[in-house]
């Protein structure tokens, strides 16, 4: 096998990995409205010629209102031959094994043929990666082949190629512009000082009038609803940044599939400015390592491993060329995420008869857990943020015909989350709203409104 096969192949054989763990999630109920059914109903409202409405948060939202993701629309013409979530999941593991490419492809210059297919395997099994994989879909599945080509490209001094494979990393997220920016100063210390300025000059302009201009233009409030999030409290900076130890966990936890080897090269600094701003937010779940949040990253810094390992030189040879592969792979392997379960005591194929009641484009509030499995073929909202007929509610929740809730009766005192607490006061509150059992069985219960 050639080595210029080798990356592709690879690529191949962890896409279907990724298949094969995402997509039985969507069959097995274990994914959610937020954030599978949102987004799938923003490709939809492409897929018809409008906007990405999603009716999950709110009549009328338009996504461009929440976050800047136009690039979900390259999904459109797919979703009209291939409607469902179940597009999306598989779409998610195409556009990250496509980043498996330029990763092997420069390591194994670095590390040989059997060196860089394991440093490859590490990049593909990474927790960054996987974690993303594992909780239903996010546009930031765009922006981790476009990186990991940019910083290819910047890897071995081709300064255009990498500013081209940057911007379009604009269109995905308002978030990127750091990236984006991070490339060009990058371009300027290489002395590819004019290019460098302008991408960095597009990457801050864009950025500005998306989240000054464009987001809030398309938010009901007239708002960027996450600015609160990097607003400054007046109090120590250095303490908001680097407290608390979660987020010193998450820098150990990027660094150690490349033995900290990734600190060898300069690129590993192009990781720098979208960390800070993740530990510079408020909310701690941009701390630490659950979720997508550091799946643009895993490029960055294992390309930066490889890098690193080219300029060791001399010193890295013979038995090494193998073994510090070996070790990131079995550090990626060990840092393996736990998907999440699934909704205790539900059977699927009996719960899949039950929503079959619900007739295709029905107006339907549904459990979190159930969304994903009706945004398909109906107009889904969140229950039990519900809007009976007849009646008005905050946001203008779209009014709901239907119900369809995971049966919680039987839980008891047993979950006692505010939501699940929430959610069975609402489904006991449906009788005197006009709604009627349906259907139940498999662990749900279907209802319509009767008047």
């Amino acid at each position: 096998m050639s080595r210029r096969s080798i990356p592709y192949l690879l690529a191949a054989v962890l896409c279907a990995l990724y298949c094969a763990v995402s997509v039985p999630r969507q069959l097995r109920f274990e994914t959610y409205g937020f954030d599978l059914g949102i987004f799938e109903q923003g490709v939809r409202g492409y897929a018809a010629l409008g906007p990405p409405v999603s009716t999950l948060k709110g009549t009328g939202f338009n996504l461009l209102g929440d976050h800047f993701s136009p690039v979900l629309a390259l999904l459109a013409p797919v979703y009209r031959l291939f409607p469902g979530a179940v597009t999306l999941l598989v779409a998610q593991a195409v556009l990250i094994a496509v980043s498996v490419v330029p990763v092997t492809r420069l390591a194994i210059e670095v590390s040989g043929r059997v060196g860089g297919t394991l440093l490859g395997t590490a990049y593909g099994l990474s927790w960054g990666l996987w974690a993303a994989l594992e909780f239903d879909f996010h546009e930031v599945a765009f922006a981790v082949p476009l990186a990991a080509f940019a910083v290819e490209a910047l890897a071995r001094d081709r300064a255009v190629a990498a500013a081209c494979w940057a911007l379009p990393l604009l269109l995905v997220k308002e978030d990127q512009g750091l990236l984006v920016a991070g490339v060009g100063v990058y371009l300027m210390a290489r002395r590819h000082r004019r290019l460098g300025a302008a991408v960095v000059v597009t990457a801050v302009l864009v950025t500005a009038v998306v989240v000054l201009l464009v987001i809030p233009a398309n938010h009901p409030d007239g708002r960027y609803a996450y600015a609160d999030a990097g607003e400054w409290d007046g109090g120590d900076p250095l303490s908001r940044l680097l407290l608390p130890g979660t987020k010193w966990w998450t820098v150990l936890a990027l660094l150690a599939p490349t033995g900290y080897l990734a600190l060898r090269s300069p690129l590993v600094l192009l990781a720098v400015a979208p960390l800070a701003a993740r530990f510079w937010a408020v909310n701690p779940l941009y701390w630490g390592t659950r979720y997508h949040y550091s799946a643009v990253l895993m490029p960055v810094l294992f390309l930066a491993f490889a890098d690193g390992l080219r300029r060791i030189g001399r010193w890295y040879a013979g038995w090494l060329r193998l073994a510090v592969p070996v070790l990131a792979l079995l550090v990626a392997a060990v840092a393996l995420p736990v998907p999440p379960p699934g909704p205790a005591g539900l059977r699927v194929t009996e719960a899949r008869q039950v929503l079959a009641v619900v007739p295709d484009g029905a107006r339907v509030a549904a459990s979190n857990e159930l969304a994903a499995q009706l945004t398909g073929r109906c107009t889904v909202s969140l229950f039990p943020r519900l809007t009976p007929p007849g009646t008005s509610g905050p946001w203008a929740r779209p009014v709901a015909e239907w119900v369809a809730v995971l049966d919680r009766r039987d839980e008891g005192g047993g979950d006692s989350s505010p939501a699940s607490v929430e959610e069975r006061s609402a489904v006991a509150g449906l009788p005197a709203a006009g709604y009627r059992e349906a259907a139940s069985g498999g662990g749900i219960t279907v209802y319509r409104w009767a008047g």
